[in-house]
């Protein structure tokens, strides 16, 4: 502490200091604590409050779960805790109920990845860092009801997510229905003959393990054998989503391959419709929905099978939306692991077979064998990237393309993924610009199907580029049974369309870019499937009471990584290294008794736990149920706009618009559609906070240095003698930038820096942190304190009088700003009134109580711990946590005059007070009698008067 501030204090010994803020925080936070001031009342339950606060509006808030960090929080993490705090203060103050806790999403791989580094158990790290998160968010005077916090890694809770996992694995998606059913329904189905089995057989005749598979076939939770991203340097695969643009993983940068394993998988493809169109209900940024409609990618055409030459029973379906220009299609290509692949292949190239054609193999073996090596080693994004150079190899199979009974060389080329239609494409090399730089560089044939309105003619071979038009007559297109000459692009579509379907070829169908979503990890640290494989190898499911399946010790906690860029390798789990927990003898109560069983040693990802986490918090205690139907229903039912219920306010980063978003709203329609909640999506109200982004420094190497230590010299920035450079970026430990909450609520108070991070801009957007300018908050509350409380004697100063008309006027305004500024999220312009407020009553010589305690409730939200320490002063004994809000008096919201500007020329000429109603012709008369005007005009006539009341006239001379 300086000298002159040592100084202030003995002579202000009750001045608002850090020290004085530091008292009366802990103090209130104690108080919070004992007396349960932030508990919400369920309407039924452990948690049941009494029947006043459960009729009162609810009001659900709630931030994106956080990750437990070893490193703790910096002050960019708690905007959007310090921000739903503020609002749900708001709402309590408004008379609602208010739901807002907080909870952590604690499985992960950074905890892995230090007990592989140091041998401590996941556990043990993990709830470290969760006690330490705790105390710094208690530190900032959150309001969260403490009863309902929980990790995903306690038992109690990962009971209900493998829970979950059954009630998906045992349901599969009646597209009739448009909604999950019970596995048990489809059985009846197959039983009852409704439902044809795959080869027609009776359901009795099938074998249990030939019934597995038919059923693996529609559960929305599968195992499968299908290509994968796995990644050798971390073991483990990826979802697509942690990959990325360079073909690397998000965690550590490895490479990541193609590998073909057998995986879960979640069938989130089957609800790509209803996840697509329910988006327009809910009260989300447009960017965000933007994003999950791109990532869904919905589109519109028609399947089409193409007869495989010498292999009778084989065929290739392709899903096109130009299905009018199937007269066009000279070749087919498959993607590199496409199953159909080795069942086509001959041993030899077919007799004429261009060179080009075979990637100087010997055999079409030899020459997928080297292309599929060579297409594992990029990326989806790679792959489908506009490279230069096009390549692939032909399989040695030809196709017969159907309209015309044409044969067309059949190709397998890394542009083409499994991930998007049915993984083979029917190349019109001529109408688009892939296929057509494929063709040339393969020398294949190229026919024009829909003519050109340009002067370019039809011949291809002559052409630069494609062609791609959908305003355009097709050409070409006649064959035996049909033509599609001289039609549009929409009426040529309908026509074959209704051909295909008519001939059993082929039919109109919709396609998605969504594809299934990728539900196991090699890892140690996540939750346990609850699933066992008998001596067949058949999946069954752990019986309700088995749950929750806990993880083993182990070891090891490490999966086994290999070398890098070894992609022919496969994963082994660190689970599957604990013999004894995998090979178990279990009574499964099927009626079989005891028998031996398998454990699956794959672990769920980390998104699991944070797909439902929503419906705990209203519910945590429950051990019979996921989530009472009442309490859910209260919570989160719908209700008038909001048709899919939700909860009211969910605030995160913009970062999870696909992956966590898109998961949780899955997850929440199975759930619905099986009755165990009233809700269909998981998060009516979405908000994006921006990012709290701060200075990097790097030296001549690049390398980061600490920000503290920097200097700033004529204008440039030096570190122990050296200059170093500047750029806005990240705050982070690792950036040496990080600036701790710790740090701040030392040197100012935790209210000052809630004041400050919600004062910086508006909530959506990044703003740069400058620790310089926190003292203006600070000094902000200094003054608040200044105007309630002597310095001197602590006691408050406020009298017993009615507040002159200017001061009320202010209060008022103040009061109906603030209101409307809290409801809409935009704290920094509450801010910025209350700030204006106080300022004038530090003008006032005697503050009037009303006026000092509508001061106090108005930024109580905000900065609630000296809220409650003036509230008490000014002789309250409740807390102001659940005061009413002020309301404005309209009276003295509205001006009694507005200063309107009279200009001539576009130069002022004249001001006058007038009354805010005044009307246009009035105004305009009031203006023009103007003695300042008058003489402006001097005599000259007038073209024309432009009146905008109440502010503005602006006089056109003649």
């Amino acid at each position: 502490m300086s000298e002159t501030n040592a100084a202030a204090e003995v002579a202000a010994p009750h001045r608002y200091t850090a020290a004085l803020a530091a008292d009366i925080e802990a103090r209130w936070q104690d108080f919070w604590a004992a007396n349960g001031t932030y508990d919400a009342a369920n309407p039924s339950g452990d948690l049941a409050g009494d029947a006043e606060a459960v009729a009162r509006p609810k009001k659900f808030v709630m931030d994106m779960f956080p990750y437990p960090s070893g490193a703790g929080l910096h002050v960019g993490h708690p905007l959007g805790y310090i921000a739903t705090d503020a609002y749900a203060r708001y709402h309590r103050m408004t008379g609602h109920n208010v739901l807002h806790t907080l909870g952590f999403d604690a499985f992960g791989l950074p905890a892995e990845q230090y007990a592989v580094q140091t041998g401590t158990h996941p556990r043990v790290s993990t709830e470290a860092n969760i006690e330490n998160m705790r105390r710094q968010l208690r530190r900032l005077g959150l309001g969260h009801d403490p009863r309902r916090s929980f990790a995903t890694i306690d038992p109690d809770y990962y009971r209900w997510t493998q829970w979950i996992f059954l009630q998906i694995f045992n349901s599969w998606y009646d597209p009739e229905a448009r909604k999950a059913r019970p596995i048990a329904t489809l059985v009846e189905q197959f039983t009852s003959g409704e439902r044809p089995t795959p080869d027609g057989r009776p359901w009795a005749e099938l074998t249990e393990a030939e019934r597995a598979d038919v059923l693996g076939g529609y559960r929305l939770a599968y195992a499968s054998d299908a290509p994968v991203n796995w990644c050798p340097g971390l073991g483990t695969v990826l979802a697509n989503e942690e990959v990325t643009a360079e073909g690397r993983s998000e965690r550590g940068n490895f490479p990541v391959f193609k590998a073909k394993l057998r995986q879960w998988n979640m069938r989130i493809t089957a609800y790509a419709d209803r996840l697509l169109s329910d988006l327009d209900a809910l009260d989300w940024p447009e960017a965000i929905k933007l994003q999950q409609r791109n990532w869904i990618g919905r589109s519109e055409g028609a399947r089409v099978d193409f007869p495989v030459a010498d292999h009778p029973e084989a065929k290739i379906t392709v899903f096109t939306t130009r299905q009018d220009t199937l007269f066009g299609a000279t070749y087919m290509v498959l993607a590199p692991e496409h199953g159909l692949v080795d069942e086509i292949v001959p041993a030899a190239w077919p007799e004429g077979t261009h060179e080009v054609w075979t990637g100087g193999h010997a055999t079409p073996a030899a020459a997928i064998a080297a292309y599929r090596k060579q297409a594992a080693a990029k990326s989806d994004v790679e792959r489908q990237a506009e490279a230069k150079d096009k390549t692939g190899v032909f399989t040695g199979a030809f196709a017969v393309n159907p309209v015309s009974g044409e044969p067309v060389p059949v190709f397998i080329a890394d542009y083409v993924l499994m991930g998007y239609g049915t993984g083979a494409i029917m190349a019109v090399p001529a109408h688009d610009t892939r296929d057509f730089a494929f063709a040339r560089a393969f020398e294949l044939p190229m026919r024009c199907v829909v003519k050109p309105s340009d002067d370019r003619g039809t011949d291809p071979s002559t052409w630069d580029d494609a062609f791609a038009s959908y305003d355009a007559k097709i050409v070409n297109s006649t064959g035996e049974s049909v033509s599609l000459d001289g039609l549009g692009v929409v009426e040529a579509k309908a026509r074959i369309t209704e051909w295909l379907e008519a001939r059993g070829i082929g039919e109109g169908t919709v396609n998605f870019r969504l594809r299934d979503w990728l539900f196991s990890r090699q890892r140690y640290w996540g939750e346990p499937f609850p699933i066992v494989y008998d001596e067949d190898g058949i999946a069954h499911p752990l019986p309700e009471s088995m749950l929750p399946l806990e993880l083993p010790e182990v070891d090891d906690y490490a999966p086994r990584t290999f070398d890098p860029d070894d992609a022919d390798t496969s994963p082994e789990t660190p689970l599957s290294r604990n013999e004894d927990w995998v090979n178990v003898m279990l009574d499964l109560g099927d009626g079989r008794g005891p028998r031996r069983y398998r454990r699956e040693t794959n672990t769920m990802p980390n998104w699991a736990g944070s797909c439902w986490y929503e419906l705990r918090y209203l519910d945590p205690r429950n051990d019979d149920r996921l989530v009472d139907p009442d309490i859910e229903r209260y919570w989160m039912g719908p209700r008038e706009g909001q048709p899919g219920g939700g909860v009211d306010l969910y605030i995160g980063g913009a970062e999870h618009a696909v992956l966590h978003l898109l998961y949780a709203r899955f997850w929440s329609k199975v759930l619905f559609d099986l009755r165990h909640v009233s809700s269909s999506e998981p998060f009516h109200k979405l908000y994006n906070q921006g990012m709290i982004q701060a200075f990097v420094y790097r030296d001549s190497r690049g390398i980061a240095v600490p920000a503290a230590e920097v200097e700033e010299r004529d204008g440039a920035y030096w570190y122990q003698g050296e200059k170093v450079t500047r750029v806005l970026g990240k705050m982070g430990k690792s950036l040496k930038n990080a600036v701790t909450p710790d740090e701040i609520c030392a040197e100012y108070g935790a209210d000052t820096l809630r004041l400050y991070e919600l004062a910086m801009g508006p909530l959506d957007v990044s703003r740069p942190w400058d620790t310089r300018a926190v003292v203006g908050q600070y000094r902000l509350l200094q003054r608040l304190w200044r105007n309630v409380v002597d310095e001197n004697t602590g006691e408050p100063v406020v009298v017993d009088a009615e507040p002159d008309e200017a001061t009320l006027r202010a209060l008022h305004k103040a009061i109906d700003g603030v209101r409307q500024d809290m409801v809409g999220l935009r704290f920094n312009t509450a801010i910025a009134k209350i700030t204006e407020l106080n300022n004038h009553v530090t003008k006032v010589r005697e503050v009037p109580r009303q006026v000092a305690e509508g001061l106090v409730l108005l930024i109580a939200p905000l900065a609630p711990h000296i809220a409650e320490e003036l509230w008490r002063k000014l002789g309250h004994t409740t807390s102001v946590v659940h005061e009413p809000l002020p309301v404005a008096d309209p009276a003295y919201v509205v001006d009694e005059t507005v200063t309107c500007v009279v200009q001539i020329k576009g130069k002022v000429k004249a001001r006058l007070e007038v009354s805010p109603s005044v009307s246009e012709d009035e105004l305009e008369k009031l203006a023009l009698g103007d003695p300042a005007v008058v003489a402006a005009l001097d005599g000259a006539g007038i073209r024309k008067v432009i009146v905008r009341a109440p502010k503005l006239v602006n006089i056109v001379p003649a």
